[in-house]
C-alpha cells in the first residue's frame, strides 16, 4: 500500500513519525554506541504499528468516498469502469478504440489519471469524448475523493459510462475502491506471462482480464495460456479477454462485456433503488 511505497496523500504523517524515531535513535546512540538490541526492536514495532493505523484510517475515509460515488451512480445508473495496468500496457490506445466503437449511441465520459501531463486526456478529448485529467503527483493512484469530484462533470448524463483509466501501476491502485461497477486489469504480452501471481491484488480484484497487444505475440516470449492460468489460479472467476487495440482484433467480445455487464447493472440498480 502507499503507506509503505511512498505516496504523500497517505505517508506525510508516517514519514514524519519515521524521521522523529530515526533522529531520537540517532540521539539515543550517541549517548550510548551499545544500545540494547531490544530497543530498536521495540521501536521498529512502534513504527510498524503507527503504519498500520494511518493505513486503516486512510482506507476507511477511501472506503467512505467510495460509497458516496455509488450511491450517486447508481441514481442516475452510470456504469463506472477502472482500468488498471503497468504503464505501457495499452490502456489510452484500447479506450480510444472503445470509445469509438460505443460512440454516439451512449454518453461517455473518461477520468485520467497521470501523475503529470494532460496526454492521454487529449488523446481522449480528439475522439469528441469528454475527459477529466487528474494529476496526481508524486502519488501512484486515484482515490476515491478525486473522483467524486468530478461527478458534477456536466457530461456524465443519466445511463453514461464512466471510464477511470487509473495510474499505469499494478500494486496501489489495487487496493483503492474507487466506487466502480467494474474493474478491468490489463496485461500486455510485452510483459511476463507470470505477472498475475506477482501482482495477485490487481488480478483478484478485477472482474475481467485484458490480454493486450496480441499483435506483438509472435516476437515476443509470452505464454498467452499460461497468463490467463495463473489469473485463475488467483480469481478462478475473472474473465480473460485478449485483444490488440491495433488491429481490431479480439475487440468484439470486449465491447459485448462492456454492454453485457452495463445491462447487468442496470437492471440491478433499477431493483435496489425502486
Amino acid at each position: 500500500m502507499c503507506g509503505i511505497c511512498g505516496c504523500e496523500s497517505t505517508t506525510h504523517e508516517h514519514t514524519d513519525q519515521s524521521h522523529h524515531l530515526h533522529s531520537h535513535d540517532s540521539h539515543d546512540h550517541a549517548k550510548d554506541e551499545h544500545a540494547a538490541p531490544e530497543t530498536e526492536t521495540v521501536q521498529q514495532e512502534l513504527s510498524s504499528t503507527r503504519l498500520i493505523d494511518v493505513e486503516a484510517r486512510i482506507q476507511a475515509r477511501n472506503d467512505s468516498y467510495a460509497e458516496q460515488i455509488r450511491t450517486r451512480l447508481a441514481a442516475n445508473q452510470v456504469w463506472a469502469c477502472n482500468l488498471l495496468s503497468s504503464p505501457g500496457a495499452g490502456k489510452t490506445t484500447l479506450l480510444v478504440e472503445t470509445i469509438k466503437a460505443l460512440q454516439p449511441a451512449i454518453p461517455l465520459m473518461v477520468i485520467e489519471g497521470d501523475q503529470q501531463t494532460d496526454n492521454d486526456a487529449q488523446r481522449i478529448r480528439q475522439t469528441g469524448t469528454p475527459a477529466v485529467q487528474i494529476n496526481t503527483g508524486k502519488v501512484c493512484h486515484l482515490d476515491a475523493h478525486a473522483v467524486l469530484h468530478q461527478l458534477d462533470h456536466p457530461a456524465l448524463t443519466e445511463s453514461a459510462i464512466l471510464f477511470i483509466e487509473n495510474v499505469g501501476n499494478l500494486i496501489c491502485p489495487a487496493a483503492f475502491d474507487l466506487g466502480e461497477q467494474a474493474r478491468v486489469c490489463i496485461i500486455s504480452v510485452t510483459e511476463g506471462d507470470d505477472k498475475p501471481l506477482k501482482y495477485p491484488d490487481a488480478v483478484l480484484g478485477s472482474d475481467l482480464l485484458i490480454i493486450s497487444k496480441t499483435d506483438l505475440a509472435p516476437y515476443v516470449d509470452f505464454d498467452i495460456g499460461r497468463c490467463a492460468t495463473n489469473a485463475r489460479k488467483i480469481n478462478p472467476k475473472i474473465d480473460v479477454i485478449t485483444l490488440s487495440a491495433k488491429t481490431g482484433e479480439g475487440t468484439t467480445p470486449w465491447i459485448d462485456w462492456i454492454k453485457a455487464s452495463r445491462q447487468h447493472y442496470r437492471q440491478t440498480s433499477t431493483l435496489l433503488t425502486a
